[in-house]
């Protein structure tokens, strides 16, 4: 057999891709490395890419916090409950959407590409979450974000690609549109629901802003407040921390910030590699028929 020469534009595009992903991995390799690291190793090499000195000064400081692990519950009771009534939403909504028999199917799917474009902005949705009585509850961060026109447009499309074979069988059969629906149509769209899963979680662990605005007490902090409190003021709490080691294991500010930063990443990182198989095939499916 004889072996294909790489052509040498295959080549540079090897190198430019090897490249790109060094330059994108590098600002997470430097933040791991450097929260593992202690005073002397970050001082004297602040763009390191491997620990030295390893330590864990930091994050035994930060892990004793109970303001950490409050927010880490609110922020795993949000998403889970954002994720887990959002996909069922998304279900029940695109599923009739999905059908052309659907009277006014037109005028719904204008409604739902109107969202895409306006909203009522931020002002109208604070007066609206107040007059709710949401504001500084777990509430205000699941209900505004529960439906995304984007994530239904591609869970609509999907159910579109289905073979109505397998429907009008089951009908044939005697099967209820529920069972249909719960039983054979949502078994075969996990791609399009774990990729909207993925989508959904990202967004509400990451949610700042509407924490920002509608969250007062430290107690309802979400896992995003808490980090910007730690990274306005990493430099205190390093002081406090140097002052309470006296001296034996000191931390700097960045260590600090960048010792939360890998608790904060760390969850959402690794649910992505059990979502991957299914992410390429549902958003590609999800996206081609309209």
């Amino acid at each position: 057999m004889i072996r294909k020469r790489p052509e040498p534009f295959d080549i540079v595009n090897y190198v430019l891709i090897a490249l790109v992903c060094l330059i994108m991995l590098y600002p997470f390799l430097n933040v791991a490395s450097v929260s593992f690291s202690s005073y002397n190793a970050y001082v004297n090499n602040p763009m390191m890419i491997w620990p030295q000195e390893f330590t864990l000064s930091a994050y035994k400081y930060i892990m004793a916090k109970d303001l950490l692990w409050r927010s880490y519950l609110n922020t795993i009771i949000v998403t889970a409950l954002g994720v887990g009534i959002g996909i069922l939403l998304y279900i029940l909504t695109a599923y009739p959407l999905s059908k052309k028999i659907l009277k006014g199917r037109s005028a719904l799917m204008l409604m739902v590409l109107f969202t895409m474009l306006f909203n009522g902005g931020l002002i109208p949705n604070f007066y609206l979450m107040r007059s709710l009585g949401l504001l500084d509850t777990l509430s205000a961060l699941i209900l505004p974000a529960l439906i995304s026109g984007f994530n239904l447009i591609l869970m609509k499309n999907f159910f579109e690609s289905l073979p109505e074979e397998l429907e009008e069988a089951a009908k044939m059969d005697g099967a209820s549109d529920p069972y249909i629906l719960f039983r054979i149509v949502v078994p075969l769209s996990m791609p399009i629901i774990a990729t909207l899963c993925l989508f959904t979680a990202v967004a509400y662990w990451n949610n700042f802003f509407n924490a920002i605005i509608y969250i007062r007490s430290s107690e309802n902090w979400p896992l995003m407040l808490y980090l910007r409190e730690v990274i306005e003021g990493a430099s205190a709490i390093a002081q406090t921390a140097n002052a309470a080691e006296m001296g034996d294991d000191m931390m700097t500010s960045e260590t600090i910030k960048y010792a939360t930063l890998v608790l904060v990443m760390v969850p959402i990182l690794c649910v992505y590699p059990f979502l991957q198989k299914y992410f390429v095939k549902g958003i590609m499916l999800g996206s081609v028929k309209g």
